[in-house]
């Protein structure tokens, strides 16, 4: 029998935590998702929002993604902590550094990629993710960069120029009604990008707060085209069912006023 897919809904896997080993020496916690049956048709790389104010590889978005995406489009999905980020999967080892240091741990997320020998490897980040994206991407093992609530508050005119010489593909989804950065101003300063395509969603807001199906069509339409959009929005095979309630004070904003503190790990999914 068919069972609607819930915001904590865990489809079947092949989940492992992984570490990733950054070149300035620090020790990355993470987790890389595939599909249970068969080879991926394409890899996500997932780059989170702003950890001094709650992004981390759990924000829920990637949390879905990670849950979903493998059995529903065949797609593996590996999410990590940036330096000095929290979450119940652990702390990353390093701290904060404001879009600096954080050169290492994306290469050292596409480098993990290159390892474990995934292809069609393409960058999602989601607000301050997508700064990292855009400064520290543009990598010849990548095919793509699909942003989420991009601000474009740490990324440079050389960053765009970076990708716009490439021609890699770069999607921005754009909240109409985001906080920092909305859909016509965006399309301004992506014209610096000739092949960006930048989508704005009606209604939507920087956190993707009852968006977050609309969000995974997106990336699912651009990663692995052959995989027919909207996904399925009930299941027919086992299930499990995650616990989050670890984040229950924990915002997943991007520039929150007030931090909030790390969740203290446990034994949960």
């Amino acid at each position: 029998m068919s069972e609607k897919i819930r915001a904590n809904s865990i489809l079947p896997g092949r989940r492992e935590d992984i570490e990733l080993h950054t070149a300035d020496g620090l020790k990355l916690v993470g987790e890389l998702a595939l599909p249970a049956d068969r080879d991926p048709v394409g890899a996500l790389v997932c780059v989170h929002p702003l950890p001094t104010h709650g992004g981390m590889m759990d924000s829920h978005l990637f949390r879905k993604a990670a849950w979903r995406l493998p059995a529903l489009a065949g797609l593996a999905v590996l999410r990590f902590n940036t330096r000095g980020t929290s979450s119940v999967r652990g702390t990353s080892e390093g701290e904060f550094d404001k879009a600096v240091g954080e050169r290492f741990d994306v290469a050292a997320a596409i480098e993990y990629a290159e390892f474990a020998s995934l292809s069609n490897v393409w960058l999602v980040g989601w607000s301050f993710g997508t700064d990292l994206v855009l400064k520290y991407g543009c990598d010849p093992s990548v095919a793509g960069a699909i942003l989420l609530s991009p601000p474009l508050r740490f990324a440079a005119e050389e960053d765009l120029a970076a990708w716009a010489a490439s021609g890699k593909p770069v999607t921005a989804l754009v909240p109409e009604l985001d906080d920092y950065l909305r859909p016509a101003e965006a399309r301004q300063r992506f014209a610096a990008i000739p092949q960006a395509e930048v989508i704005g969603v009606d209604g939507a807001k920087h956190l993707w707060v009852g968006d977050a199906e609309r969000v995974l069509d997106e990336i699912v339409t651009r990663v692995a085209p052959d995989v027919p959009t909207p996904l399925p929005s009930t299941w027919d095979g086992p299930m499990e069912t995650g616990d989050a309630s670890a984040y229950a004070d924990r915002t997943v904003a991007a520039f929150a006023d007030v931090p909030v503190a790390a969740p203290k790990p446990d034994t949960q999914t």
